[in-house]
This record gives structure tokens, C-alpha cells and sequence, in this order.
């Protein structure tokens, strides 16, 4: 393949006119050649200490947004304010008349984007610039599509992080036929200057151009979900989702291989399905904490199952023609992984995202810890939003290469796991937190789950955490531009057209009155890879008490050692009973009810229809199997 030198060829890539004109008339511009050298410009340029990246803010004077410290093992970041540490669920607005269910900038702000999108690219051709290509997806060479970050040279950061995240191209091998199918501008003082020190990100779909408009600094709602946002309006095109989900093998003691997806809304355990199980300091495994009683219950699990990470957040799930396996064909999305880090509390939680961290092969980049110049940022420190009151996103980006068994390519993934977050539940205090440690979904019931796709309880990746909301359709729809229909109808597809694939249910945090953490889908991992892709039986689950979550196990064996009953059937503690759990399903009855109106559209696929109306005619488990390829096919 013919390579090209961006820096000096950047005319041979037929830019848009806004970009050539970006390039050819600020003061200066950077092309990187490699990851050492934006992590240097990171720093300003320091080889040590801290450097602030800050603006002139007129009316304000200089803001600093963001402190960079150099550690031993990488860079830790810290925003100067708190709000800035979380991606704000609102943040995103469409701006071209294409068609969307978002809401539009003209909507939002009363005006046209073209003013503010002006100011914009004249703000930038006033600054000293960092211009980066990266991949999309990865690098397809048919397509030759990938994408180019313009950013002032102050944000090396920002710069690195999407490089690590989505695949930095150095400016020296660029392939000859690369081509800009998405454009990233930064600019950083505009969420001051244009939207009340909002974050916000700009959506603008022009003809063979997606451009993204990012006027803050954190990475998620744009270095991430921006470009996410894109892969979809791709997908929309060309008949094909990215999946907001984590993969892994599963590798039993005994060799066998299964090959699990796990999805759900931000703070939904994706991140945590690829680590491997916390064990007490006795080494056993802590099934829950009662938060009535405090008794604990416990689980001695000599031997876990070894993990070949796949994907951490974002799965590509192009349609194969040739597939006939009737199973999920899906690859990683990403290049590095944006992992949250809340539930590391302490030394010894996690060793092998300990031992990746703290002595990693290359500089790492971290957020919201408490990193100290020439010291070692460690991952249980978190950055406090007021004293005594920890930061609840800590992250870390881990670039896939420094990942010990990650698996390259496509794989067939046999179960679709979806992960909820649920808060305690008892017969005082009803709630949603009635979902046992694991249901088996009919395939149309786990379609429901990813339309509504609760987000759950104490969520800690975004800043609205109230109550039980939506994610939104395939738990991505707040990356989307597109229309809710669209993709219910291309996800029912994918079901459709994996008949192979098995759906199940685990929740995180709560289950009933017991506090469990991430154990539940822990647990579900090594069991369900234990047995492998057998079906359930009829007489091995049983229809679960609220229809919406499917089947019960009838009972969980782990190597020899039965999970007690109430783990499964949130109804049997006694704590909840029967007028607590049937209190808490009626909260999710009604949250399904209410989000599936959205998706009442003549477009809709009439099976949609017939599932959705199954749900709100309180349809059963068995109602459910009948109208798609159910549990015991």
C-alpha cells in the first residue's frame, strides 16, 4: 500500500475547503508522528511537573480547565471543576436538517449553528494547532475511511486520549487512498463564551462529512461518544449497528471456549465483565452483603475461568452474507479502553488491572485520580469532588497492545448479556431492585431490554443520576443522530438473523435487600461458561414472577456449591416477600410501558409492533418465546 507524509501531502487527501483553509492560514500546525510526541505537547512542551491547560476567557480572564501531571506511569489529568469529570447526558445536538429524533441546535438555542459554526473555525485559525488522523472502527483499506481531530496545541491530552482510544495514524504513514469521512474540531473556551460552561457537542452531517463540533474537554462526550455517534450514522447507511458492549472468551478450566456480550447503559458492568472476579483477602468470593441483617454470604471458587478481552464498550457488528453459524459476528470498535475505575477502593482489589497499570509498558493517561509529579498514580486514588466526597468516574485509558490476551478480529458470540443497575429492595422501600442473579430473555423480551434500556441506579458515569431513566434504544442512543425506529428496527434484524444466540439478564449493585456489587454477572460469567451453549430445559427455570425479566434459574450450582435460592427469586427473601417484589415490578412495568410509546411509528417492523403490544397486554415468558426464536429453540 502507498504511504503518504500528511504533514507535507495533506493537498493529496482532497480535504473539505473549511479544513485545507484551517491548515494553510493558522499561525502553526503540528502533524504527530507518534504517541511519545503528543504526550510530550500534553505537557507543554515539561518534562516534569504539572501544566495547566488554560484559556483567555473574555469577561473572565484565564481559565484553567484542566491540570496535566507528569507520573511515573503516565499523565493524570484533573478538571478544575467537578462537573467537568462526567459526560452531561444532555451535551449532544444535531445541527443539519437530516433526519433525526435528537434534539436540534435550532431548537435548543433559538438560532441556526451556522453563526456559532463560523466563529468556531475563526477561533481555530487563530490558535496554534494539532491536526491528527485516526481510524474509524480500524482502518478499512477498501474504504480508505477514517477521520482527522483538529485541536489547539495545548490539548495534548484530549489529543492523546482520542489517539489511544480510536487508533492514531502517524502523519508520516499515512495510507494514499485514507480519506476524511468525519472531522473533530476542539474548542475548548466556547462552553464559556456560547453555552453557560455547558458541555456540549455538535453533531453536523454534511455530504460525505460528519463533522463534530466539541466545546469541552473531557473525552467521553466527543474523543468517545462523539466518534461513536459516527460509526452509527455509518451503520444507519449501511445497514449495520456498533453494539454498546463488552466481549470476552470465557476459557473454563476444562478448555472450553464461550464467548459472551455484555450490554447496557453507561455504569451497566460492561467494563467489569472483562475483569476478573474480586476475591476477599481470604480469597473467596463475596456473594452479598444483606443490608437488613449484614450477614454475608460466601463462595470458595479455587479455580476462575481465563479472560481473552474483546471489546470494552464499542462492537462493531457488520452484516456478514456468508455467516451461516447463526450466531453474532462481532470485532472491537476501539483501539484502547476507557476504563472506570469507582470500584477500585483499595490495594489488592483488582491485581491484574493493579499490575496493568501501575508498572505499564508505555505512559498511561488517567482521569480524576490524585496523580503527584514524579510519583506513581495509583488507581484506588481518587480525585475528590469536595472533601471527603470521591470523584465517582476515575478512568484510565489502556490501549488494547498492552492488553495481555486480547483477541484481534471477528468473533461468534453465543449469549447477549444485558446489565442493569438496581438499587436495594424491601418491602419498606420498594424498588426495581426485584432481578434475581440470573434470567434467561426470550430473544423478543431481550429486544424490549434494549429499547428501553435502563440506566439504572446510582449511575456513575454521566451527571443526571435520578430515578429510573432511559439510555435510549441499543443503550446508545444519546451517541446517536439518527431515528429511535431505525435502529429498534435494525437491532430486531440482528436478532433476527442470529438464531444461535442466547439473552440473558444480570444486575449489578442490589439484588433485593442484598448489596452484591458486580458479583451477580460474575457469577453468571463462570456458570454460564461452565455450561457452555446447552439450552435450558423446561424444568431448570422456571417463568419468573414479573414477566419483563424473563425465566428463573431454579437453582445455581458452581463447583458444587448452590447459590441460595433468594439470589435467584428476589420474592423468597424474606425482606421483600411478595408485596415487595410485586411493588417493584409494577416500577418496571410502568418504566417499560412509558418508554415504549416512543417507539409507536408506522415504520416500525410489524413483529415490533406484535412484541411491543405482547409487553404492554402484560404478556408472559411464554407468550414472549411464541412470538421469536424463544429460550428452548
Amino acid at each position: 500500500m502507498q504511504i503518504i507524509d500528511f504533514s507535507r501531502d495533506w493537498k493529496t487527501l482532497c480535504l473539505p475547503k473549511q479544513i485545507s483553509d484551517l491548515l494553510e492560514n493558522c499561525p502553526s500546525c503540528i502533524f504527530p508522528k507518534s504517541r511519545d510526541e503528543v504526550l510530550s505537547l500534553a505537557m507543554g512542551g515539561k518534562s516534569e511537573g504539572i501544566f495547566e491547560v488554560a484559556y483567555d476567557v473574555p469577561g473572565r480572564g484565564r481559565v484553567v480547565e484542566a491540570t496535566v501531571a507528569r507520573c511515573k506511569n503516565g499523565l493524570a489529568i484533573n478538571y478544575t471543576e467537578p462537573y467537568m469529570r462526567r459526560r452531561d447526558p444532555e451535551c449532544m445536538v444535531v445541527a443539519d436538517p437530516e433526519q433525526t429524533d435528537k434534539t436540534r441546535y435550532s431548537e435548543r438555542f433559538g438560532e441556526p449553528f451556522d453563526k456559532v459554526r463560523t466563529e468556531t473555525l475563526d477561533w481555530l485559525r487563530q490558535q496554534n494547532l494539532v491536526a491528527m488522523l485516526f481510524t474509524l472502527g480500524g482502518f478499512d483499506p477498501e474504504s480508505g475511511r477514517g477521520a482527522l481531530l483538529i485541536a489547539p496545541e495545548n490539548t495534548g491530552f484530549f489529543i492523546g486520549g482520542l489517539g489511544d482510544l480510536q487508533g492514531m495514524i502517524p502523519s508520516d504513514k499515512v495510507p494514499a487512498n485514507f480519506r476524511v469521512r468525519s472531522v473533530i474540531y476542539l474548542a475548548p473556551p466556547f462552553r464559556h463564551t456560547h453555552f453557560n460552561g455547558k458541555q456540549l457537542v455538535v453533531h453536523n452531517r454534511l455530504n460525505g462529512l460528519h463533522e463534530v463540533f466539541s466545546y469541552n474537554l473531557y473525552p467521553g462526550p466527543s474523543a468517545k461518544k462523539g466518534v461513536y455517534g459516527v460509526l452509527l450514522s455509518i451503520g444507519e447507511d449501511e445497514d449495520w449497528p456498533t453494539l454498546h458492549g463488552s466481549t470476552v472468551q470465557v476459557v473454563t478450566p476444562y478448555d472450553n471456549v464461550t464467548t459472551i456480550m455484555h450490554e447496557g447503559a453507561s455504569g451497566g458492568g460492561k467494563s467489569e465483565m472483562l475483569e476478573y472476579v474480586h476475591r476477599e483477602g481470604d480469597g473467596r468470593l463475596l456473594f452479598g452483603l444483606n443490608t437488613v441483617t449484614e450477614e454475608k454470604r460466601h463462595l470458595v471458587l479455587n479455580q476462575g475461568c481465563a479472560l481473552r478481552p474483546v471489546t470494552d464498550d464499542m462492537a462493531m457488528c457488520q452484516l456478514n452474507k456468508e455467516n451461516s453459524s447463526g450466531y453474532l459476528l462481532a470485532k472491537d470498535a476501539e483501539q484502547a479502553w476507557f476504563v472506570r475505575l469507582n470500584h477500585i477502593q483499595k490495594y489488592g482489589t483488582d491485581p491484574h488491572l493493579e499490575g496493568l497499570t501501575i508498572r505499564p509498558e508505555e505512559p498511561l493517561i488517567f482521569l480524576n485520580l490524585q496523580g503527584t509529579p514524579g510519583a506513581t498514580c495509583l488507581i484506588w486514588e481518587h480525585t475528590e469532588d469536595k472533601p471527603g466526597v470521591a470523584c465517582p468516574n476515575p478512568r484510565v485509558i489502556l490501549p488494547r497492545r498492552l492488553i495481555p490476551e486480547a483477541v484481534d478480529g471477528e468473533v461468534e458470540v453465543m449469549i447477549r448479556s444485558f446489565g442493569i443497575r438496581t438499587p436495594p429492595c424491601t418491602k419498606e422501600r420498594p424498588s426495581y431492585g426485584i432481578v434475581g442473579y440470573l434470567h434467561i430473555l426470550p430473544a423478543s423480551l431481550a429486544w424490549l431490554w434494549r429499547l428501553v434500556a435502563p440506566r439504572g441506579y446510582d449511575n456513575p458515569s454521566i451527571t443526571d443520576t435520578e430515578g429510573m431513566t432511559s439510555e435510549g434504544v441499543g443503550s446508545y442512543w444519546p451517541f446517536a443522530t439518527g431515528r429511535m425506529v431505525d435502529h429498534a428496527n435494525l437491532l430486531l434484524r440482528q436478532i433476527q438473523t442470529t438464531p444461535k444466540v442466547r439473552y440473558t439478564l444480570t444486575p449489578n449493585q442490589h439484588v433485593g435487600a442484598w448489596k452484591v456489587s458486580f458479583m451477580p454477572q460474575w457469577i453468571a460469567r463462570e456458570y454460564l461458561a461452565r455450561r457452555g451453549i446447552a439450552k435450558f430445559q423446561p424444568h431448570q427455570i422456571a417463568p419468573a414472577r414479573c414477566p419483563l425479566l424473563g425465566y428463573a434459574l431454579k437453582s445455581m450450582q458452581i463447583e458444587g456449591t448452590l447459590l441460595p435460592q433468594w439470589f435467584l427469586r428476589v420474592e423468597t427473601q424474606p425482606e421483600v416477600g411478595l408485596e415487595g417484589y410485586d411493588a417493584g415490578a409494577e416500577i418496571l412495568e410502568k418504566f417499560f410501558a412509558r418508554e415504549l410509546q416512543k417507539f409507536h411509528h408506522p415504520d416500525l417492523y410489524p413483529l415490533g409492533k406484535e412484541i411491543i403490544t405482547c409487553c404492554l397486554d402484560k404478556g408472559t415468558a411464554q407468550d414472549y418465546d411464541a412470538l421469536l426464536h424463544g429460550v428452548f429453540v
